[in-house]
């Protein structure tokens, strides 16, 4: 890493899922013993807490095709908000998710650095899914499937235009990688996107070195650097059981890692989040520690 300074924020936002869990998602990195190990490679971490986040108990579910939007945004541009006061200290922000909604403030608040310097950034998205549903898409109005969208300017407007403009990302810089379920009607807008997409049948056959110098390159291309947003569903549910919408047929324990060491090798990550882990539904806190482990290996931790 450039920075020597990591500030860990928390984002335990659970109103974009359709299942319950992921707002515990942050305290069970942390529990993982996230802050000590990243302070073991040489770092100097702050951690900042949570961003306070409503309750679905105790708010209206709103429209039917972007269930609780107005909460959603409401924490995102918070979140955004304190990304870009961390970026701008010349930190590293690494958010704790919550579900994957958390990315449109994350990826606002690092473009958002940025674009004051007059430059841009890349994204390199690892997930299972593509997040790129818009309300007339989404066939079950849950947010957490539209991020991506989000942040390459579609889908509702409170989540594309924090800070006043869109989009954060061109999609020339976006890269998905790990697919293997995407819904029907969203396949069309990842086609016309301009993003790189990359299948697991992609990495299959390429192999996984491959495909990440590839991203790298595509993330890279005229951007200051990258964003790593980091879905743990991308790893195989016998690695990461605790995980809202698992899919069998993912990366395995070492092309995860693989992923993350090439990415440090690149030089060029600029932030990071980890979402969607569920404690709920997780085997003795197993897909923490692994979320932990492969951030260590995004940070630099080495083998020799």
């Amino acid at each position: 890493m450039r920075q020597s300074q990591i500030a860990i924020l928390g984002a335990p936002l659970d109103l974009g899922a359709g299942r319950r869990g992921v707002d515990m998602g942050p305290s069970a990195l942390r529990l993982a013993g996230l802050n000590a190990k990243l302070e073991s490679l040489g770092y100097t971490v702050e951690d900042l807490g949570n961003v306070s986040v409503a309750q679905p108990e105790s708010t209206p579910t709103g429209p039917q095709n972007a269930k609780y939007i107005e909460q959603i945004a409401h924490s995102c541009e918070k979140l955004a908000r304190m990304v870009k006061e961390i970026a701008e200290a010349g930190k590293v922000p690494l958010v704790l998710g919550g579900d994957h909604s958390v990315a449109s403030g994350t990826v606002s608040g690092v473009s958002g650095a940025f674009r004051a310097r007059g430059e841009k950034i890349g994204l390199i998205w690892i997930d299972a899914h593509a997040d790129m549903n818009t309300p007339e898409s989404s066939p079950s109005g849950n947010v957490h499937g539209m991020p991506l969208a989000c942040c390459l300017g579609y889908g509702p407007r409170e989540l594309t235009h924090i800070f006043d403009y869109a989009p954060k990302v061109e999609g020339r810089n976006a890269v998905l990688i790990g697919l293997r379920d995407v819904d029907l009607r969203e396949r069309p807008i990842v086609r016309e996107s301009g993003v790189t997409a990359f299948t697991m049948r992609d990495i299959d056959e390429c192999g996984l070195r491959n495909i990440m110098e590839r991203a790298i390159q595509a993330a890279t291309a005229g951007t200051a650097g990258f964003h790593l947003s980091l879905d743990m569903d991308a790893v195989d549910p016998d690695e990461a059981p605790g995980v809202g919408t698992p899919v069998r047929g993912g990366m395995t324990y070492r092309e995860a890692h693989l992923a993350m060491e090439t990415i440090c090798d690149s030089g060029y990550m600029l932030s990071m989040e980890i979402v969607e882990v569920n404690p709920v539904l997780d085997e003795a806190n197993r897909t923490a520690l692994l979320g932990v482990e492969l951030a260590m290996s995004a940070m630099g931790k080495k083998i020799l």
